[in-house]
């Protein structure tokens, strides 16, 4: 687990700037790839730390922090990724990028206690993951990464099922064999799923970056090397093309972020009164666990017209924390400064991820 993220990280980051040039939908704002990049970082740096032989002891009174003994966590796969999953959540960027920390969320579910992967538990893992992903929309749409995670969950779900659930390793590699298949054949039905990718000749980025993790994920299980002809023939990914976003009209209004403490019912409330006001509600849990009041501390995001409507709507229900507010589209400036014809720009301290240029 530590190695796909790992290795999903470099990718994303040596991808995001193409995965920026055909970001159109939900908004053309060009920033997908830099979103999923951001979050599966955090995700990535959240298990840095599991390389120790003690884990730090953490309390809100500097004088007892502690290393303890050596946590049986590490070696449960669940409990991993529900850690890589929720700091995903605390630092989520974007629609991609929540979307990319609810599916780690809810994958971890059905591995907990797990301390290795099978076929079973992987199906298992990405159908909790996809159904959680497009629940956590309030209006979920075909033809984007959703899509894909469904397409890569039914996959190996066909496949657990042909084989009568075996354990093997060699189960386990069909069916990531399947579900990077199914994805890649879902990502370019994408193109004829939304109207504005149709009309711009394009494959989703989201679902891009998503089928990018996915044969991350089987390349570190399978210790196999990246299939670098994945990407070959994908409509707007060559490095050639132009920015498609910066020649879309521009999206008005902002992207509101933060995390909050809520009831069920309020966050039932906070999702009706978001949806009445904006667009891309996407709403979901960051921790399964609640508090001595029963509430659950929540991930939100939003597209709104004005920011000071949303904050006001959201703090008459909580207080919020890890506020984020950021323009839909990029200034005109930055629009003009931007290299059209430039190929991929590759993050400072970026390995090569393998896949052909």
């Amino acid at each position: 687990m530590k190695r796909w993220l790992g290795k999903a990280e470099t990718t994303l980051g040596n991808h995001s700037d193409r995965l920026n040039a055909i970001n159109i939908f939900p908004v053309a704002d060009g920033d997908t790839g830099t979103n999923l990049y951001l979050t599966v970082r955090a995700a990535a740096q959240a298990l840095h730390c599991l390389d120790t032989s003690a884990l730090p002891v953490i309390s809100a009174d500097p004088a007892i922090h502690s290393f303890g003994p050596p946590d049986p966590a590490q070696n449960d796969v669940g409990a991993v990724l529900s850690r890589a999953g929720l700091a995903a959540m605390e630092q989520a960027r974007g629609n991609s990028g929540t979307l990319f920390a609810v599916f780690l969320c809810a994958a971890a579910e059905p591995l907990a206690g797990h301390h290795r992967l099978s076929a079973p538990l992987f199906a298992a893992a990405l159908n909790r993951a996809q159904l959680r992903a497009w629940s956590a929309l309030s209006e979920p749409v075909p033809g984007t990464m959703l899509s894909v995670m469904e397409a890569a969950a039914r996959a190996a779900a066909t496949v657990d099922a042909e084989h009568n659930g075996d354990d093997s390793n060699h189960a386990l590699g069909l069916a990531l064999d399947a579900a990077v298949e199914a994805a890649l054949a879902a990502v370019v039905r994408t193109e004829g799923q939304l109207e504005a990718l149709h009309t711009a000749h394009v494959v989703d980025a989201g679902g891009v970056g998503m089928l990018l993790i996915l044969d991350c994920l089987r390349s570190a299980v399978l210790g196999e090397e990246l299939q670098d002809q994945l990407l070959d023939g994908l409509h707007g990914y060559d490095v050639q093309d132009p920015h498609i976003h910066a020649g879309m009209p521009r999206d008005e209004g902002v992207e509101v972020m933060c995390t909050i403490t809520l009831s069920p019912l309020d966050a039932a409330t906070m999702r009706q009164r978001l949806d009445e006001i904006g667009e891309s509600v996407i709403m979901s849990q960051a921790g399964a666990t609640a508090d001595a009041n029963g509430a659950y501390r929540w991930r939100v995001h939003v597209h709104v017209p004005d920011a000071a409507l949303a904050m006001a709507l959201i703090r008459a229900l909580g207080e919020p924390s890890d506020i984020s507010v950021s323009e839909l589209a990029l200034p005109e400036a930055e629009l003009e400064a931007e290299p059209h014809n430039a190929g991929p720009r590759e993050p400072a301290g970026q390995a090569a991820d393998g896949y052909e240029r």
